[in-house]
């Protein structure tokens, strides 16, 4: 199955990626990921810098996946809201998910800013504005409960949100300490710097089976023989792949355009991240060349669209989006594409370790926030392999009750 369709933007944006070989013959390890996206990679590096021996394997190439796909928003805020969360799982759990989430978020855009290589990383703040009056006095439950539990958030009624954008809408929350990247440079970079310290890579090496041995697993490729005692499943939106019964995903698709550079940007205050309330929501950024990049449309289809014609509708929708908020911006489409994403009932990831499965993990940034929760997803399982209690593994167990959260 294919998961994107359509002209995408960031694999041009590298000239040149520094290649890796395919596995020929046997070896071993301590834990082999299987998948070279974000997930896979972010959990690559996580483990080599913790001196963990690891092999990751890609069937194809590094961020040749969904990451491709990814429009770059680094935002410790979820699609699902604190508030969403707090009536389901506690205040109290919601918070110390959240807050692990903003943490996540500030590690990886200290991660971003300090690898060698240009990953187009730049730190933003986030406008998160009610699409609709009705929607201000759900936005002010999340606002309250943000502030109260030390978030670094503001209330912008619709007088503010005038006086520094061309559009006007009723109420927003401002959060602060976000980021924007280029994904395929990040994922690239992030790589490099992982066989740096140690991580092994392979492309072009599908994974064909697995099998119990004594102490571990012994994985099978095309061409080779890997025995590792633990394997990582960061698949992406393949989640058969992974195996087990407890991913219970629902893949869906999503839209995206990025426009030609706009000569002027001024009215787009401090560049902020915009997203809205409405589900499914709009969203938008920038680039560092001054492009435009506007997501959303989602669609409860697995499959990404197959026809030019069809996609375009689409885009044209998303382009009619962004002139109703910047009216004077002469933005012309330049890329476009449809991807597939996945959700959780509950709004969580699956991370962590398969209960029927000792030594198997998984590593599945469901829910709509998947570069924050991979974050998560190897910092839980590089704890796991160290002896080490992570204070968030228990939220997002892969055996967890997943309930519908209140918005769904």
């Amino acid at each position: 199955m294919g998961l994107h369709f359509g002209t995408l933007f960031w694999p041009g944006t590298l000239a040149k990626s520094n290649r890796h070989p395919s596995l020929k013959g046997p070896t071993k390890t301590r834990a082999v990921i299987i998948g070279g996206g974000m997930s896979g990679v972010t959990c690559g590096y996580t483990l080599a810098k913790s001196g963990i021996d690891a092999i990751l394997i890609e069937q194809r190439l590094i961020a040749s996946g969904s990451t491709s796909a990814n429009t770059g928003l680094l935002q410790f805020s979820n699609d699902t809201m604190l508030s969403e969360f707090a009536e389901q799982i506690g205040e109290q759990t919601a918070v110390r998910f959240y807050r692990a989430c903003k943490h996540s978020a500030e590690k990886l855009c200290d991660i971003a800013d300090g690898l060698r290589s240009e990953t187009d990383f730049k730190r933003r703040s986030s406008l998160y504005y009610a699409s609709k009056p009705e929607d201000v006095s759900v936005l002010m439950k999340e606002y309250d409960m943000l502030h109260r539990n030390g978030f670094d958030a503001e209330w912008w009624d619709e007088t503010r949100i005038a006086e520094h954008f061309p559009f006007r809408r009723a109420a927003a929350i401002v959060t602060h300490g976000d980021g924007e990247v280029n994904p395929y440079l990040f994922v690239h970079a992030l790589a490099d710097e992982a066989v740096r310290n140690g991580l092994r890579i392979y492309e072009n090496t599908a994974l064909l089976s697995v099998e119990s041995r004594s102490g571990g697993y012994r994985v099978m490729t095309g061409d080779g023989v890997i025995d590792a005692e633990h394997i990582v499943y960061a698949v992406g939106y393949t989640p058969e792949l992974a195996g087990g019964r407890w991913v219970q995903a629902t893949i869906n698709r999503s839209y995206a355009i990025v426009t030609d550079p706009v000569q002027s940007l001024s009215a787009w205050h401090e560049r902020f991240l915009l997203w809205e309330t409405a589900r499914p929501y709009l969203y938008m950024r920038t680039t560092t060349d001054d492009r435009i990049v506007v997501g959303g449309l989602d669609e409860n289809v697995r499959q990404p669209v197959l026809s030019e014609r069809e996609l375009r509708n689409h885009s044209m929708r998303l382009l009619s989006e962004l002139h109703k908020l910047f009216p004077e911006l002469n933005a012309h489409i330049r890329y476009e594409w449809c991807a597939s994403f996945g959700e959780s009932a509950d709004g969580l990831p699956w991370l962590g370790e398969d209960p029927d499965r000792p030594g198997q993990y998984y590593c599945l940034g469901y829910g709509g926030n998947g570069t924050i929760y991979s974050l998560l997803g190897a910092e839980i399982i590089r704890d796991r392999l160290l002896g080490f209690d992570n204070p968030i593994a228990s939220i997002v167990r892969p055996d967890r009750s997943a309930k519908p959260t209140p918005h769904q």
